[in-house]
């Protein structure tokens, strides 16, 4: 059983890292689930440590993923005004102002 507690503590790490919201805003709805699923007495006890043993690859997997993806694509996070206007600064150029339809129908 230590194991597996170890496990389960590992992916509580892992989810704390991961987490984009303050802890009292998260869901105890995936812990809750968690929780069951290692103590499910149908289970074997190598099959729950395995199973926990995969979701702890998964979370780390992702959390790594979000981190590169960030460092080599700023980009992704931005909305596509945002992202036309960053592409061009980046190679020397701004964007123009777009004219304001109140202006149109005035003149």
């Amino acid at each position: 059983m230590s194991s597996t507690t170890s496990l389960y503590r590992s992916i509580l790490c892992e989810l704390r890292k991961s987490a984009v919201s303050p802890r009292p805003e998260r869901s105890r709805a995936i812990i809750t689930h968690l929780r069951e699923a290692l103590t499910n007495p149908r289970i074997s006890q190598a099959q729950r440590q395995q199973d926990a043993l995969n979701a702890l690859t998964f979370l780390h997997s992702q959390r790594s993923y979000e981190e590169l993806l960030v460092r080599y694509n700023p980009l992704h996070d931005m909305t596509p005004e945002e992202r036309v206007k960053a592409t061009a600064r980046r190679v020397g150029l701004d964007v123009p102002v777009e004219a304001e339809e109140d202006s149109l129908k005035n003149s």
